[in-house]
């Protein structure tokens, strides 16, 4: 979250990065100021209140001893009265608190200076393009077709079983999938990541922390029973690993990976963007996270930029690399890259990571911090992400991009080992 002296200070910013994001009137900042001030004259008063009601007891037994009952009486009924003044103000104190609170979870990160404004994903900027698309001298099949004639996917059978968007991976389906698990994880563990296995379920103060909550509430399935979330990306609990700790300034920067099954509702999604594994509520990601010294965090993002881009090269896959708008940025981040693969049959890019720094909006949440030396107060640190990489869209484009005039499928080189098998075959 935004720290609260940059609303006092700076509200006119605060409310340019709600318009430049589309999340939420600007009137939120005015409504927050309102309850800060009504909050801090409360404190304020209440202070001031306890000061007086303390400096009256002390008079009480200096009364009492020089024989004074009545004027000590008098003292007396003013604390009682005091007393109740007192017990409202810390409730006016505890109201305001809790609304502001509340207000505060719901401003947006600010963005930084170098993304650009616009209003969605028509402004985004294309950096730069890596690789050229295939071409064929036959109709190229899209990733649907491929699955179901070599039966690497069953989406019906799926559907039937829990409900559409979960998906049966069969056969060397499934060996691909477990593949790219070890591929992505043995890539990020090479370039300095500790592999970690992380819960699959969080609580609702994890959730808030990565600000999932109150924002992406509608797109989370949850548990009631057990007040539970299955975790949308494993950057939930990944980044919660170190909530309400103070790292020393030697324990920066911490790199974690983690591969993980997501769940998402995806609600609101629909028609061909939807087509196969192109939008699915349950599917795998390996995950990076980086927590960071403040100074270092945009040196972080371009290597965890790179680190993710590498996979994509090692598979031979065309993508882009494209910088989001603010409008088509997320809650959380400061700045974001997608980075998007080519979709030979679909004829269209796909997203397949999401890279972000969050700079210090999570640990604020979450309350990570590090300390400059041994006795200096505690600092926030930044926090970043990325996703390294999200299964579905690259099978999808594998298996687009790597077709063959036969039916059969090419895997690139450098998963042989991983699968057990370096082609597809097609079907007699």
């Amino acid at each position: 979250m935004i720290d609260l002296d940059t609303v006092r200070n700076h509200p006119r910013r605060v409310k340019e990065a709600l318009r430049a994001k589309g999340l939420g009137s600007p009137d939120l900042v005015d409504t927050l100021l309102e309850v800060d001030e009504t909050r801090r004259a409360a404190v304020t008063e209440l202070q001031e209140t306890q000061s007086r009601q303390n400096d009256l007891s002390q008079q009480i037994g200096t009364l009492k001893r020089e024989g004074k009952d009545e004027a000590a009486e008098e003292i007396i009924e003013k604390t009682s009265q005091m007393k109740e003044t007192i017990k409202r103000l810390k409730d006016e104190v505890q109201d305001a608190e809790t609304r502001q609170e509340e207000l505060v979870l719901k401003l947006p990160n600010i963005p930084h200076p170098s993304v650009p404004v616009g209003a969605d994903e028509s402004d985004n900027e294309v950096v730069e393009t890596f690789g050229n698309p295939p071409t064929f001298d036959f109709d190229p099949a899209p990733h649907w077709e491929l699955a179901d004639r070599h039966n690497l996917v069953d989406l019906e059978r799926g559907a039937k079983v829990t409900g559409s968007g979960f998906p049966f991976y069969l056969g060397k389906g499934a060996r691909l999938q477990r593949g790219l698990l070890n591929f992505f994880l043995d890539r990020a563990r090479e370039r300095g990541y500790t592999e970690m296995q992380s819960p699959l379920f969080v609580n609702p103060k994890s959730a808030e922390g990565t600000g999932q909550l109150p924002d992406k509430d509608d797109l989370m399935y949850e548990v009631p029973r057990d007040d539970f979330y299955p975790i949308p990306t494993a950057e939930v609990p990944v980044t919660n690993f170190h909530r309400d700790e103070i790292l020393s300034a030697d324990d920066l920067p911490r790199q974690y990976c983690t591969y993980s099954p997501c769940w998402r509702r995806e609600a609101g999604s629909y028609g061909s963007e939807v087509r196969g594994l192109n939008r699915l509520h349950q599917f795998d990601k390996v995950e990076l996270v980086r927590i960071v010294h403040p100074d270092e965090s945009y040196r972080a993002l371009d290597e965890l930029l790179e680190d993710a881009e590498s996979a994509l090269d090692a598979l031979d896959l065309p993508y882009r690399r494209l910088l989001m708008c603010t409008g088509d940025m997320g809650f959380t981040q400061a700045k974001v890259y997608d980075l998007e693969v080519w979709s030979a049959a679909q004829e269209r890019w796909l997203e397949v990571s999401s890279v972000s720094n969050f700079e210090a909006f999570q640990a604020r949440r979450m309350q990570i911090r590090y300390r400059p030396e041994p006795e200096a107060k505690p600092e926030l640190v930044h926090t970043l992400n990325g996703s390294g990489l999200a299964f579905p869209r690259i099978v999808a484009a594998l298996l687009e991009n790597n077709q063959q005039p036969d039916g059969s499928i090419e895997l690139p080189e450098v998963l042989h080992s991983y699968t057990g098998f370096a082609r597809i075959e097609a079907e007699a």
